[in-house]
């Protein structure tokens, strides 16, 4: 079996072996029960290290793929049990959005990477290393603006961002999510109205309501928010905040542009808007893009950041940058509603970010989301697809067939075993859209192609 393995590609040897593995199994149709070359064998076959195919064939043990057997043969694991219940109904979608389909159809509409990018070797390290050293201190509770190691190390990772901030402007929380609660059970009050991006972060949406706030919708275009819009909703209402993604905007992928980034800060001004600015996409971005923390000189923005994206879902650490006495209300609430972050997970990720590691991991995460962002764009366009502002990296884009009913563009899914986001999850108003949010990590999948050339065809009975 030949892998084709790319030793001067950015991507670790043992991803590569995983990658090229589960592409064999899913595209061949290889049926369950039939055994993988020995470990010894593909070793030898392509000229790899051992311990390389060890790893590999164990990640995929785990991560359901394979089953293995006395001897250490391995095999092509029998698929689990397809349940009757969405991902939704199951609590499985993933932030962003519910996904609509049986747990094992391709998550093309999901949020984050797939599992199987995550890279385990220097997590491993660095929980080693920070556990060699700081045993004892690992057991208490990290300190209310968070661990003073890890805020230095964001403070150096915002100033290449050209936001340039102090240590006590830096609050630390478990996860964005943490973060954009905090703020909005500091800035805002029930009754008050806040603008949001239509289409926009469903959970945001979520969070806002459960605190009794009123979203007013600015459409979201390829350069940013609306701006003209904008000014119209500023006008006729007082909102309190804006809320806006920035780069590699969830679901659209898109980017705010300089010349729109400057109006907005202008429009803040004028009518006394705070701008929430959520950024949790930003290491997937090779050049510093426009970011409106780095343009204010106001004091108006509360940005927000975060680690869970490109580190792990589980190692949550993210963190809020605005003026030292709102980051001081904010770890007032945090150390009321939690008592604090993890310790930890904050050790670790510091010492990731010191050592170097977490640099390379996301180059490595870059290339790969760069070549399938260019692959899914022109399998798309190939079908002749709509796609919405046709971004240049990150994790999503924003697409639709350009004649095909929406009904029936769930159907295929369905048929051809492809989940697909909700139709109503991007809507602040919950309206149902035809657009649909597709992951690029997925998009290369033989299912996810068929799912595009199925849905480009005349409405007519199709063989499956």
């Amino acid at each position: 079996m030949e892998l084709r393995i790319d030793r001067q590609a950015l991507v670790p040897v043992v991803q590569q072996i995983v990658d090229a593995l589960v592409g064999w199994i899913r595209q061949g149709r290889v049926e369950p029960g039939t055994r993988l070359p020995s470990i010894r064998q593909l070793a030898r076959d392509n000229l790899l290290s051992q311990s390389c195919v060890v790893e590999a064939y164990e990640r995929m043990v785990v991560q359901g793929v394979l089953a293995s057997r006395q001897g250490s043969a391995f095999f092509v694991a029998v698929p689990r049990p397809v349940s009757h219940g969405s991902a939704a109904e199951l609590g499985l979608a993933g932030s962003g959005a519910a996904t609509e389909g049986p747990l094992d159809s391709l998550p093309l509409g999901r949020a984050g990477m797939p599992e199987s990018w995550r890279e385990s070797d220097d997590l491993r390290y660095a929980i080693r290393q920070v556990a060699g050293t700081d045993m004892a201190g690992l057991f208490n509770y990290s300190t209310s603006h968070g661990l003073p190691a890890l805020r230095q190390q964001i403070v150096k990772r915002l100033k290449q961002q050209a936001i340039a901030v102090e240590e006590q402007q830096v609050l630390t929380t478990a996860g964005a999510t943490q973060g954009l609660d905090l703020i909005i059970r500091v800035l805002l009050k029930p009754g008050d109205c806040v603008v949001v991006e239509s289409p926009g972060y469903s959970n945001l949406f979520e969070q806002l309501r459960l605190w009794g706030v009123r979203l007013l919708e600015v459409p979201r275009t390829p350069c940013g928010p609306d701006t003209e819009a904008l000014e119209r909703l500023l006008d006729g209402h007082t909102p309190r905040a804006l809320f806006i993604n920035s780069q590699f905007h969830n679901p659209t992928g898109s980017c705010l542009t300089r010349e729109v980034a400057q109006r907005v800060l202008e429009l803040a001004e004028s009518h006394g808007l705070i701008i929430v600015e959520d950024d949790v996409y930003a290491d997937f971005q090779e050049r510093t893009g426009s970011r409106l923390a780095a343009l204010d000189t106001g004091g108006r923005v509360v940005y927000v950041g975060s680690f869970s994206k490109t580190l792990s879902s589980s190692l949550r650490v993210g963190y809020v940058v605005a003026s030292a006495e709102r980051i001081a209300c904010l770890a007032r609430v945090k150390m009321i509603s939690s008592l604090g972050a993890s310790r930890f997970c904050e050790s670790v990720l510091a010492c990731l970010l010191a050592n170097g590691a977490y640099r390379k991991l996301v180059q490595r995460q870059r290339q790969r989301l760069k070549r399938d962002m260019s692959a899914a764009l022109q399998a798309l366009e190939e079908v002749e697809w709509e796609v919405f502002g046709k971004p240049v990296g990150g994790l999503y884009l924003w697409a639709r067939p350009k004649a095909c009913d929406p009904a029936r563009v769930r159907m295929l899914a369905e048929r051809l075993g492809v989940s697909l986001s909700s139709t109503t999850a991007f809507s602040p108003a919950g309206r149902a859209s035809d657009w649909l949010r597709i992951n690029v990590a997925y998009a290369g999948d033989s299912r996810a192609l068929a799912f595009f050339r199925a849905c480009a065809l005349p409405d007519r009975p199709q063989a499956f």
